[in-house]
């Protein structure tokens, strides 16, 4: 059965059911007269919705449509079974409950004032496919007027599981964060989080190229604000070209862009035993087989059919448990390094085909949820 004919048989992935069997002696507790109890407490104290109501254990995994996979700008509607598919991993791999909320507006004021709205039912809000760089105001803002942890998951979880990644990849070829050059194509959402994670991981030498190649800091006419922040942060020799000349004497390259990027050639380029990342979906920049045969180490995609799938559900379901347990406000730049150090840990031994935990790997969760404990 195709995904069509089972999201129109099943009507959606997800429903909500009650904790205890509704009766008729019981209805007076759980609903009219003694849920007025429960009100006038919480009417006291605000506080008290975490222990006696849903949010205790709710995330709201919210959209506007405008960046959804590699399909781009397909609205609302079109981003609802994607949102679905996010709940239904947060409850399968860490008990957390999510509710989809798909907006119609993609503006930003209006999406943060709505998102504000509805914040006190949740315990966290997991914000998703939000093109850039409108994704990075809203984040922000959100962070700084709410009083619960909010997360970007295309930035960060992808930050996260790339540099888990990374750290056991280079334990396989014997290469220090530190002394490293690497490439990364794409600077939306995912680029930009996935060079500031590695910087504050050590990286030294990050390229950072875009659909008109690399990003330097004298580059004029066509650079956003977070571009212009990220030229400041990386380039360090203010190298200018092409992705093929950012390619040069690199040992990783890392891409969140497009497909058929590269070639079997342009790999050579890069130093041996060079690491490839090819993250773009459903057709990475290049395919694991062409990547070998110009002559990478390690090679890991975004897809499940090939070995070393990088993909943030190893992150944002263990996140969220994490917040959610110890009480947590704000997911720091600390988090998501331990996050990514954790879930490197539980692969023992690194080999070229084996460098992270399987997708569905339910020791995950739990190994990034306890990174929040106090």
């Amino acid at each position: 059965m195709d995904a069509i004919q089972l999201s129109k048989k099943l009507g959606g992935k997800i429903e909500i059911r009650s904790k205890i069997k509704l009766t008729q002696k019981n209805l007076a507790t759980l609903y009219t007269p003694g849920v007025a109890d429960v009100s006038r407490a919480i009417a006291k104290n605000s506080k008290l919705a975490r222990e006696y109501t849903i949010k205790k254990n709710t995330v709201a995994v919210i959209s506007d449509g405008s960046a959804v996979l590699g399909l781009g700008n397909i609205g609302p509607e079109a981003a609802l079974p994607v949102m679905e598919g996010k709940a239904l991993l947060f409850k399968e791999l860490a008990g957390v409950d999510a509710i989809p909320i798909v907006l119609a507006t993609q503006d930003t004021e209006e999406i943060i004032k709505i998102v504000k709205a509805l914040a006190p039912t949740f315990g966290g809000i997991n914000l998703e496919d939000i093109s850039a760089p409108r994704c990075f105001e809203i984040e922000e803002r959100l962070k700084k007027e709410l009083d619960i942890p909010v997360m970007h998951d295309d930035q960060h979880a992808t930050a996260i599981v790339v540099l888990a990644g990374l750290l056991n990849a280079l334990k396989v070829v014997a290469k220090k964060i530190t002394k490293i050059k690497i490439v990364i194509s794409g600077t939306g959402a995912a680029g930009v989080a996935i060079a500031k994670l590695l910087l504050a991981a050590g990286a030294k030498n990050i390229i950072m190229v875009d659909s008109q190649g690399i990003i330097f800091k004298e580059r004029t006419g066509d650079l956003n604000g977070s571009k212009m922040e990220i030229a400041r942060l990386t380039n360090p020799e203010n190298l200018q070209g092409t992705l093929q000349a950012a390619l040069e004497k690199a040992d990783v390259f890392i891409g969140v862009s497009g497909p058929n990027l590269l070639t079997a050639k342009d790999i050579s380029r890069m130093n041996p035993e060079a690491i490839v990342f090819a993250m773009a979906n459903p057709i990475p920049e290049i395919m694991p087989d062409l990547a070998r045969a110009g002559g990478a180490k390690v090679v890991a995609t975004g897809r499940s059919d090939f070995a070393n799938q990088l993909n943030n559900v190893l992150v944002f379901p263990g996140i969220f448990r994490g917040v959610l347990d110890n009480n947590v406000k704000s997911i720091t730049q600390k988090h998501k390094l331990a996050a990514a150090y954790a879930i490197a840990g539980l692969i023992k031994n690194p080999k070229s085909g084996k460098i992270i935990p399987a997708a569905l790997d339910k020791k995950v969760a739990k190994a990034v949820a306890d990174v929040f404990k106090k």
